[in-house]
Order: C-alpha cells, then sequence, then structure tokens
C-alpha cells in the first residue's frame, strides 16, 4: 500500500511524493486524511533546519501531527467502524521516511489508540483539535491558575484566551504588536504591550515562544507571580536575576497536551463551550503544499494553514 505525503527532505526542500505504508495489523486503522494542519512552532524548525536534537528526527520526514480524516480500513481488534471521522496526531508508518509526526498524507495507517473520534461537522476546524488541548493542558491541572495576560494573539494565544472564559473566569487582558493579529477578540482586549501599564499580574502566559521577553514579562508579574512559557523556544532561556529576586518570580514551562487534555477540549468543543472558528485563515490543496508552507511561516496574516487533501487521487 502506498499514498502521496508531504515529504520534508532537508531545510526548506519540501514538496509531495509517493512513499510505501506499513502493512496494518489486527488493532490498526487506516485513515484517509481530508485535512491536514501546518504548525509554526515545531514544523517551521525543522522546515528551517534550526530544530534542536530531537528523538525520532531526521530527513526526509513527513511533518503534521494534526489531522483529520475518515477510517477507511479497521483492524479486527479495534472499537472502530469504517466511515468513522477521527482526529489522528500524526503517525510513523511510511518506508523511507521518518514518521515523527507523519500527519500530512493523503493515508496512514496508526494504532487504534491514537486516535479521537470527531464529529463530521467539524469539517477542517478537527485538525485543530491538538492545538487546542496544548492549551488546555497549559491551563488545566492541580494549582494552576488562569491567565490574566496573555502575551501573543496566535492561534495559541486566541485558544488559551477563549478556554479562560470559557473555564468562567475573568477575561484576560492579550498583548500583540502585530496590527494584522490584533484583531478578532471573542471577549477580550487585545492591546499594545507598549498601552499597558500594570505591573501587577499575578499569571502571564507566553504563547509567543519569543524567549527574549523573559525579563520584561518578569517585571510585568506581581510579588509571587508566575509567568508560563506555553510556546517552544529554541534558544537558551536567561533572564536578570535581580528583577526576579525582588518578585519572587515563579516559573513554570507547559508540556505537550495529554490525551485526557484531547477528551476535555473535544468535550467543550461539542458541547458549544470552545469555538475553533475563526482560527484557520489558509486553506489550500494539499498539491499547493511547498508554497504553503512558505505562507504559514512567513506570512503573519495567516494564523492557521490548513492543506485540504480531498482533491488528491491516491488509488
Amino acid at each position: 500500500m502506498e499514498t502521496t505525503a508531504v515529504i520534508l527532505r532537508g531545510p526548506r526542500e519540501i514538496g509531495l511524493g509517493r512513499l510505501g505504508l506499513t502493512e496494518p495489523g489486527p488493532r490498526d486503522l487506516v485513515v484517509e486524511i481530508s485535512h491536514s494542519g501546518i504548525s509554526t512552532g515545531t514544523e517551521k524548525l525543522f522546515y528551517t533546519g534550526n530544530m534542536p536534537p530531537f528523538p525520532g528526527m531526521g530527513y526526509p520526514l513527513v511533518p503534521g501531527y494534526e489531522a483529520a480524516g475518515e477510517i477507511v480500513e479497521a483492524g479486527s481488534e479495534t472499537a472502530y467502524k469504517v466511515g468513522q471521522r477521527v482526529f489522528v496526531p500524526g503517525a510513523n508508518c511510511y518506508e523511507g521516511a521518518f514518521g515523527l509526526f507523519g500527519g500530512s498524507t493523503r493515508r496512514l495507517v496508526t494504532d487504534a489508540d491514537r486516535v479521537t473520534p470527531i464529529d463530521p461537522g467539524l469539517g477542517a476546524e478537527g485538525a485543530l483539535l491538538a492545538l487546542a488541548a496544548t492549551a488546555r493542558h497549559a491551563l488545566a491541572g492541580v494549582d494552576k491558575k488562569m491567565p490574566e495576560l496573555i502575551v501573543g494573539h496566535g492561534v495559541l494565544g486566541r485558544l488559551l484566551a477563549r478556554l479562560t472564559i470559557a473555564a468562567g473566569a475573568p477575561a484576560p487582558t492579550v498583548w500583540e504588536i502585530n496590527p494584522d493579529r490584533a484583531t478578532g477578540a471573542e471577549g477580550y482586549e487585545v492591546i499594545h504591550p507598549d498601552n499597558d501599564p500594570r505591573h501587577d499580574y499575578r499569571t502571564v502566559y507566553d504563547a509567543s515562544g519569543n524567549g527574549g521577553l523573559l525579563n520584561d514579562l518578569i517585571t510585568r508579574i506581581a510579588k509571587g507571580g508566575e509567568v508560563v512559557l506555553a510556546g517552544f523556544y529554541t534558544d537558551p532561556l536567561s533572564f536578570a536575576f535581580p528583577p526576579a529576586f525582588m518578585k519572587e518570580a515563579r516559573l513554570r514551562i507547559a508540556a505537550e497536551w495529554e490525551r485526557e487534555d484531547l477528551i476535555a477540549t473535544r468535550t467543550l468543543v461539542e458541547s458549544g463551550a470552545l469555538s475553533l472558528g475563526g482560527l484557520i485563515t489558509h486553506s489550500v490543496p494539499a498539491e499547493e503544499a511547498a508554497e504553503a508552507y512558505e505562507t504559514a511561516f512567513n506570512d503573519p496574516a495567516c494564523l492557521k494553514m490548513i492543506l485540504n487533501w480531498g482533491t488528491v487521487n491516491d488509488a
């Protein structure tokens, strides 16, 4: 069995190609992907060649860990049925290519335990479930406080703000320096940091991925306040000790989502408590993948780029 997939052969060497798929077993599913998202965090680092050493990394690589599609074959030991719509956080099922992510493909093979059933009505928005679960993971858990300030109004920042409101907490303030991204707020205020006089936030969530802001963010917290690093940071992080000492600052790093975050997020979406609307700004046929990755990584107006695989004939 073969498929058409996005193949990253080296830094900035990307395009569609044919790959063999591993034979599915009794606990596997074969999923035909309809939509996959492009991550402007970790995927960009692989694309530019700036990703630090990471287990399972290497080229050629099939990118993508945000994929939604339909089951076309279900193993005898699974509880799934052909025709079910599922979210797939990538797959490692390719012959001749690494599948560290593996979701940007027309068809994939995956263990049934990895997928999550989703409402078919979500359409392309079903591919956003992992990003929403990432935001939820940063917020949920023991002794975690809701953000009073969110830095960055990209997709992650918007989801953090929406989840905060969905939890019944006061609406956070959101910082954004790019005018193209300052619009689209739903129930909260987006301002330029230069227009914010506050230096008493109890919780600041950074969704920008810019480690150079850490010193500034520490000055913005109240004594005993917390800075949560919710992005992905490639360079070593550092901060000046005296201001952090005076603030008795706390620093927390938000890790990758877990399955319970995915399930909880799906419930919020299906109940209507969390909207994924307005986050997809660009959607193109998968045949235009090379141009799509350039746009996703370099166009500030692009919040989320989706590849549409429905036009790819994989017969």
